[in-house]
């Protein structure tokens, strides 16, 4: 247990502008990355792949990697 009294890891779903808490916890982990990201820190994810990004490279990062090449 972390000090706050809060499990480690949250589990959340992304919604459009906002995300819903499906498991109290104090932070989550970034799909390209691996850091942990505080709630309070969380600005940036994918609605569509439901994954956390830790800032707008890593949110880029993994779009581009998503793209279809031709």
């Amino acid at each position: 247990m972390l000090p706050s009294g809060l499990p480690g890891e949250a589990k959340i779903k992304y919604l459009d502008a906002d995300f819903e808490i499906l498991k109290m916890g104090k932070f989550v982990i970034c799909a390209v990355t691996n850091e942990q990201i505080l709630l309070e820190d969380l600005k940036y994810w994918s609605v569509d792949l439901q994954e956390p990004y830790v800032d707008a490279e890593a949110a880029v990062k993994r779009w581009k990697e998503m793209q279809p090449t031709a």
